[in-house]
């Protein structure tokens, strides 16, 4: 198929810890018909959707209180918006893809088996990306769900990147350092190629900050180190996720405080990060901005210290660094979170342009700094396009 049917749709989906994200592509071309997504899914969630004009879309009724009713009020109303569209592919956003997947990959009952064997190493995304694809299965029967994996791109680290130091039979039964967000690592980077390419050639920091937020160091390319590791848990703070954390505490809650495993997951997962460190006064960036508190203020500069201290040690991974990326839904939109960043970090030949920074321009650096500061709007949906367009047979008809 090499021309644009305007009667066939692709289906990107993407689910997060706390929100759903549609877009919805035709055949060929990169700007989608519908885009949207379900944010802060819980008592509080909330859906919106808009066609290609930018009006909003009249949101069939659903239950937001779960990742599964916010999906299949998306559904409903993409189908009652484009009655008679054809949808030719749906893909997936899955977190977590193991030793095995290192591709997209159509869906297959197999498939499915495979990606809830590893739901225990990211518990607060894998079952909702498998009870997303499942509702796509049964809302759209016999059309094609691919996977794309946020695992994938880092695949191929370096042996020392790639491990811990625990015995190495942990290694050979797949206890890794898998690295996420990869989908939105493998947009940038390819963005970066196309407006940038002298930077792609040598040594770049992307961080991805949102309500799960981890930085990548790519080198010519390719990922060589990532702050996450073995699970989704790892790196930087996160909105409700702990990142690192010494061992010994996991040891001195099961001793000492008798906590089982789901006790010690919950609170990791969901009580910890900025929403731990504000004292319970929320896991959104911007709700902690505006309160200017106390609390706020623990909880901002602890985001910002770490993500400090990841940028230093990404670029020793690389001996340098020519360019620092901001992305995901803190880096593309707080400028307090980038500015603090960029503080102190001089001796890295960063410096950033207070105006520039301030209207959200692409190219955040001054004239002055020997390190190029960008934003990247990331675009996780059309990476997953990308991907369910292939596995329809679809050919790409416009340049990206």
């Amino acid at each position: 198929m090499t021309s644009a049917d305007r009667n066939t749709g692709i289906l990107a989906l993407n689910a997060g810890s706390s929100s759903l994200k549609v877009a919805l592509f035709p055949a060929e071309g990169d700007e989608p018909l519908v885009t949207g997504q379900a944010d802060r899914i819980g008592p509080e969630g909330t859906l919106k959707l808009k066609d290609a004009s930018g009006a909003e879309l009249t949101v069939a009724g659903g239950d937001l209180t779960s990742h599964a009713g916010a999906l299949a009020a998306i559904i409903a109303t993409v189908k009652g918006a484009f009655p008679g569209l054809r949808m030719a592919s749906v893909g997936h956003r899955v977190v977590h893809g193991g030793l095995d997947y290192a591709e997209p990959v159509t869906v297959t009952e197999a498939v499915l088996a495979k990606l809830a064997e590893l739901e225990p190493f990211a518990p607060l995304h894998q079952p909702h990306n498998i009870a997303g694809i499942r509702a796509a299965m049964a809302a759209f029967p016999g059309v094609p769900q691919v996977a794309c994996f946020d695992t994938a791109f880092h695949r191929g680290q370096p042996f020392v990147n790639d491990t811990f130091a625990i015995p190495h039979r942990y290694y050979e039964k797949g206890v890794r350092r898998y690295g996420f967000h990869g989908l939105s690592y493998d947009y940038v980077t390819s963005e970066l190629e196309r407006i940038a390419p002298h930077l792609m050639a040598g040594r770049v920091v992307v961080a991805h900050l949102g309500n799960g937020a981890s930085m990548c160091a790519i080198y010519k390319g390719r990922s060589v180190a990532s702050s996450m590791g073995f699970s989704a848990l790892d790196g930087l703070p996160m909105g409700t996720r702990c990142g690192q954390i010494d061992p010994g505490v996991l040891l001195y809650m099961l001793d000492r405080e008798h906590l089982d495993t789901a006790q010690i997951r919950q609170i990791l997962y969901n009580e910890s990060g900025l929403l731990g460190l504000s004292g319970g006064l929320s896991n959104d960036m911007r709700t902690l901005e505006e309160a200017d508190s106390a609390q706020s203020h623990r909880a901002i500069d602890y985001f910002v210290f770490r993500v400090q201290r990841e940028l230093g040690a990404m670029a020793a991974v690389m001996g340098g660094i020519d360019a620092l990326v901001f992305c995901g839904g803190i880096g593309e939109n707080s400028r307090v979170i980038r500015r603090r960043v960029c503080e102190r970090l001089g001796w890295m030949g960063i410096e950033i342009d207070h105006g520039r920074n301030a209207a959200n321009a692409t190219v955040l650096s001054s004239e002055f700094s020997r390190t190029t500061v960008m934003i990247v709007t990331t675009r996780e949906d059309l990476v997953i396009a990308r991907a369910a367009r292939a596995a329809a047979g679809i050919n790409e008809g416009v340049a990206a």
